[in-house]
């Protein structure tokens, strides 16, 4: 798998993870705003998809491979 690859999919990673840490942290302050929770669980969504989709795509254009465990 190419390098520049796993960066990508390192950085989407990251970003899900931040954004999720976001919406927990808007979610439990006092002052939180439900609007700021949803922002946030709805950017982690859809980079979740667009990760997904990536996979997909890099699959089948053949620059990953499956392999048995």
């Amino acid at each position: 798998m190419p390098t520049y690859f796993k960066i990508l999919i390192f950085i989407a990673l990251t970003t899900i993870i931040y954004n999720l840490a976001r919406a927990f942290y808007h979610l439990f302050r006092r002052e939180g705003s439900s609007r700021q929770v949803a922002k946030a669980l709805t950017l982690r969504v859809g980079l979740s998809f667009c990760l997904f989709i990536l996979l997909f795509i890099a699959y089948a254009a053949g620059v990953i491979q499956p392999h048995g465990l």
